[in-house]
């Protein structure tokens, strides 16, 4: 499996929230080269400015490892994640943090600069299918401006 393998998992699950009308986020949790959490944001749905898809996700996986800690795991999201959900990250100890477009606006950069907002063993990757990541994001954005 590769990482374009399973952030194509991650556009599905950005797609769900896309087709409820929700901003299309998606994530995947992957252990042991296994899909074992999905996620996608559900901030409208649940009327909670944190269900944001990492959140959900990363929560889906705590409950199904029955730990508070995912030193293992690798987290997909299609968007670069915001400085909450880098919190939420950076405490569930994820090994990788691999993610698709950047997020000029509201991702962690914006706040953080140039500083590490992860867990100091993490080790993140972005870009991976960004440009199909992005125009989900863009495509949503322009419909709501019509």
């Amino acid at each position: 499996m590769t990482d374009e393998y399973f952030m194509k998992e991650a556009l599905k699950q950005a797609r769900i929230a896309y087709d409820t009308d929700e901003v299309p986020v998606g994530a995947v949790v992957v252990w042991d080269n296994k899909i074992i959490a999905r996620g996608h944001n559900q901030v409208e749905l649940l009327n909670d400015s944190t269900a944001h898809a990492e959140m959900i996700a990363l929560t889906s996986a705590f409950n199904q490892l029955g730990s508070k800690y995912l030193p293992e795991a690798t987290l997909y999201v299609t968007v670069e994640p915001c400085l909450m959900c880098c919190g939420a990250i950076y405490w569930s100890q994820v090994k990788r943090i691999v993610y698709g477009a950047e997020d000029i606006k509201n991702g962690y950069r914006k706040t953080t600069g140039e500083r590490w907002p992860f867990h100091p063993k993490a080790e993140l990757k972005s870009g991976i299918l960004a440009d199909e990541c992005a125009q989900l994001m863009k495509d949503f954005f322009a419909e709501r401006r019509r």
